[in-house]
């Protein structure tokens, strides 16, 4: 297999920056990092500037390049949507389906296995967010849809996550039971909570039972009292709990932003996600969720009542707003791009530049725009 080096680039590893250095990659792994003057047999490949990184790592969206899971459950869907954020640095990602019906979700599900036999480059797996939800933080959801957990629900999730490579499940805390997170966690099944109307007292009892994680912090949840938490409390202090968010300055204020980045009890953390829809990548103006319409406009996606549904963010954009405008440091940007992600589904090969580790990389421009994206060693995207 080739081996490469890559050169002329600062290398951010996933926890600090080298300066003249070399990435060398052998086949679809990395090897490690040397001098950028040192003697190699590996192939030397100048980048000309800027930062060599770890590829973003997307555990939350729906559609893109005019693609939307819920509405075309295929694998050409899931391929479709991986190739289009890799365009953004993505170099893994969990396609998502929002609350839908039994038979919706089946198809998705056995799309996600075809997609992990055939490898689709940057499919990382799925994230099923409902139909277990709480229809008063239902968010852009079809209230007709949502409906409790029941034993066929919970073992078919058990069952897909056996031939799926990842899976996530968005759930409220107070329409499942501890019983049912427990089965779910030990079956290797990442459970996160969102649209959820639970106390605090009730997510920190589905955090016990293995709930690991919080759906787009902030959004389509119960916010932090005076007198109870709520899910937003028990997200920031709970150390257990990771928690995605959507930077893009319209689902949650910057100041939010900045006080739940200071206040997050580790070793969970907050990490960037984009919850994107099917324009993103595209100049589409209107799409179809779950038999509605919903119009994008002044950088939002909202349905006709005004309700959010989903965004119209890229993960590089998120890094961008990230840095720039909440003034959060470039290293810890990009590990809630990269590395966090990685961590909050147990995934130890990505997010870092460690011996072994897979060799998914984004090259941005020093002002961190997409230059050349990387998965498992081979270029699917450069200007």
């Amino acid at each position: 297999m080739t081996r490469i080096a890559y050169t002329g680039a600062r290398i951010f590893d996933g926890e600090a920056f080298w300066e003249r250095s070399a990435l060398v990659v052998d086949g679809d792994r990395i090897e490690g990092i040397i001098a950028a003057d040192s003697p190699t047999t590996a192939e030397r490949v100048p980048l000309g500037g800027g930062i060599l990184a770890p590829g973003f790592v997307d555990l939350q969206v729906n559609g893109g390049g005019g693609a939307q899971f819920n509405l075309a459950p295929t694998v050409e869907t899931i391929a479709t949507i991986c190739s289009t954020f890799a365009r953004f640095g993505t170099t893994a990602c969990l396609p998502t389906l929002i609350t839908d019906t039994r038979e919706t979700a089946a198809t998705a599900i056995a799309a996600g296995i075809a997609a992990a036999q055939q490898g689709v480059p940057g499919f990382l797996g799925l994230h099923l967010e409902g139909p277990h939800l709480s229809v008063a933080r239902k968010g852009a959801h079809d209230p007709a849809l949502i409906r409790p957990m029941d034993e066929a629900d919970l073992v078919a999730l058990i069952k897909a996550r056996a031939k799926l490579p990842n899976l996530v499940t968005t759930v409220a805390a107070e329409t499942v039971t501890p019983n049912q997170i427990t089965r779910l966690r030990e079956a290797g099944v990442v459970v996160s909570i969102g649209h959820s109307n639970a106390s605090y007292a009730t997510v920190r009892g589905a955090a016990e039972a293995g709930a690991s994680m919080v759906t787009h912090l902030f959004n389509a949840q119960s916010q932090l009292g005076n007198r109870d938490p709520g899910v937003v409390g028990a997200a920031l202090d709970l150390g257990s709990l990771w928690a995605g968010l959507i930077a893009d300055g319209i689902h949650v204020d910057a100041a939010s932003i900045g006080v739940a980045l200071r206040a997050k009890r580790g070793p969970g953390r907050i990490f960037l996600v984009t919850d994107a829809m099917a324009p993103t990548g595209t100049d589409e103006e209107t799409f179809e969720l779950t038999g509605r319409t919903v119009y994008r406009k002044d950088g939002a996606l909202r349905l006709a009542d005004g309700t959010l549904a989903g965004a119209d963010l890229t993960m590089v954009y998120a890094v961008n707003y990230a840095h720039s405008t909440l003034g959060v440091a470039l290293e810890e940007t990009l590990r809630m791009a990269a590395r966090y992600p990685a961590q909050a589904i147990g995934d130890g090969a990505r997010g870092v530049f460690e011996n072994g580790a897979r060799a998914d990389l984004v090259h941005l421009s020093e002002d961190l725009a997409v230059r050349r994206t990387i998965i498992a060693g081979l270029t699917v995207w450069a200007v």
